[in-house]
């Protein structure tokens, strides 16, 4: 594969890789949010109502979350033919980066537009495990670097859904020195195949895997739990992404847990939400399908019977691609019950 002819995004943004890693590259006058004021929040909540409430490190209203609708700007680019390139990113490990990734993927490709999934992470990838297809790679990104097959045979397309296709980055045997614009080379290679929407799931840290894998992207979608490690950590990616170029940046709160909410142990997604000063694409419960799914091979959005973070993803993904424009708890609103299948994530946005 001949990378030279390849546009590389990195070069129209004029990102510098050193600046992901440097501290100085954080935005001026931003502040991070502090473990203390995270917990105070538990506490603290009813003040959480005071407009105009500056909690972390962007300043929002605090009355509500900035609502996603339609995306004028991802329409554009599919409208002018134009992939849309996206990172799957959190900081911290364990907070659902893969299986968002996943969920996230299908869920558009049922929608009808043609994906991508890149997985990241060279040595520990596990995207190939959530979908099913860990015993059908033959090829990997690092062949296509290598000159070993073409892209589109490394490529591995979803049985269930033909529009949906991942592309390991390397075997778990294998080492490479992967750099920023082989990246861009093959996202490019992708997207000149015809792909609508490109996911990469980001490997966990801020050292050269996170580097390779924001290199691309033009959007991101932050994964975070409600626990003040995972925030902080969120936060900091957040700063990196907003430093470097990539402003189109989503947050995706995971493993939340209503009636923990309720007794006041946890925050809730309106909580995180404030802190981290990130528009809001969605909520997802905690669910034991998510397990039951990753074991079987099969994405929870795929389950003939969708559990609540099922929905949850479909809904996220909606959002994602634009024609969504509100949350799973607000479209079950009419059921008016409390212990109901909506009923259960209304005191998550609390």
């Amino acid at each position: 594969m001949q990378a030279a002819p390849l546009s590389s995004s990195r070069a129209q943004r004029g990102m510098q890789p050193a600046a992901l890693c440097s501290s100085s590259a954080r935005v001026t006058g931003v502040r991070r949010p502090s473990v203390s004021g995270a917990r105070a929040l538990l506490s603290l909540r009813p003040r959480l109502t005071v407009p105009g409430l500056a909690l972390g490190s962007r300043r929002v209203a605090a009355h509500a979350a900035p609502e996603m609708g339609t995306d004028p700007e991802g329409q554009r680019m599919l409208d002018e033919g134009q992939a849309r390139c996206i990172v799957i990113t959190s900081g911290k490990g364990g907070v659902g980066k893969t299986t968002s990734s996943a969920n996230l993927g299908m869920s558009i490709a049922r929608l009808g537009y043609r994906v991508a999934l890149i997985d990241a992470d060279i040595g520990l990838r596990n995207l190939d495990l959530l979908l099913g297809l860990e015993n059908r790679i033959m090829y990997t990104a690092i062949d296509v670097l290598e000159g070993e097959c073409r892209l589109d045979q490394a490529l591995l397309r979803d049985k269930r859904w033909k529009n949906l296709s991942l592309l390991p980055m390397s075997r778990n045997r294998q080492r490479y020195n992967v750099t920023y614009s082989h990246m861009d080379a093959i996202v490019s290679s992708i997207a000149a195949l015809g792909y609508q929407f490109i996911l990469i799931d980001c490997p966990a840290g801020i050292d050269i895997g996170f580097i390779n894998a924001v290199s691309p992207a033009r959007e991101a979608v932050v994964v975070t739990t409600p626990e003040i490690t995972s925030i902080r950590d969120a936060d900091r990616v957040a700063g990196l992404l907003e430093a470097n170029g990539i402003t189109d940046v989503k947050l995706l709160v995971n493993r939340v847990r209503p009636e923990m909410i309720e007794r006041n142990d946890m925050m809730s997604v309106k909580d995180v939400q404030e802190m981290l000063g990130i528009p809001l694409l969605g909520a997802i419960p905690e669910d034991e399908q998510v397990i039951i799914s990753t074991n079987r091979g099969e994405p929870l959005v795929l389950q003939k019977k969708l559990s609540l973070s099922g929905i949850a993803y479909e809904n996220a993904a909606r959002r994602l691609v634009g024609t969504e424009d509100y949350f799973v708890a607000e479209a079950g609103g009419g059921e008016g019950k409390e212990g109901g299948l909506f009923g259960k994530l209304s005191g998550m946005f609390n």
